[in-house]
């Protein structure tokens, strides 16, 4: 059953899922009214970089596994041929900013749906933008 609202997930909020304190809160509160969803490849991105990052800060990667797990369970991939349609317009909008980026715009206007980033990038796509400071205003809204 589709709830009330919905937020698109960009890759940095997925890592700030399994790596953050914050995140992984405000998900676990909300994710029983609202609807969280990724594109595909961002999963994929953080997968590739989450090794690094985990080196980086000196933490054994196996730490990372069982947060990843459970985001899985509440943050849903979506694959490119459900939001393809909306490529184009998802190209346009991103410009040369970071073209690969183009996936999460494409799924939040296929969604009608918000996007929950850190990203700088994302802002003047006319897509409805929030950060980890503001979001719970629109997720409590």
């Amino acid at each position: 059953m589709r709830k009330a609202k919905l937020v698109v997930l960009d890759a940095n909020i997925l890592i700030r899922g399994i790596l953050g304190v914050n995140v992984p809160h405000l998900i676990n509160k909300y994710c029983d009214k609202i609807d969280f969803f990724t594109a595909e490849c961002c999963y994929e991105d953080v997968k590739k970089h989450l090794p690094a990052i985990l080196k980086k800060r000196g933490v054994a990667p196996e730490l990372a596994m069982e947060p990843l797990k459970h985001l899985t369970r509440v943050v849903w991939p979506i694959g490119e041929d459900i939001y393809t349609a909306c490529e184009d317009e998802a190209k346009r909008r991103i410009g040369k900013r970071d073209e690969d980026d183009w996936h999460v715009i494409a799924l939040a206007l296929t969604l009608d749906s918000p996007i929950w980033t850190e990203d700088k990038d994302f802002f003047g796509t006319g897509v409805a933008i929030w950060n980890s400071g503001n979001i719970e205003v629109y997720l409590s809204g």
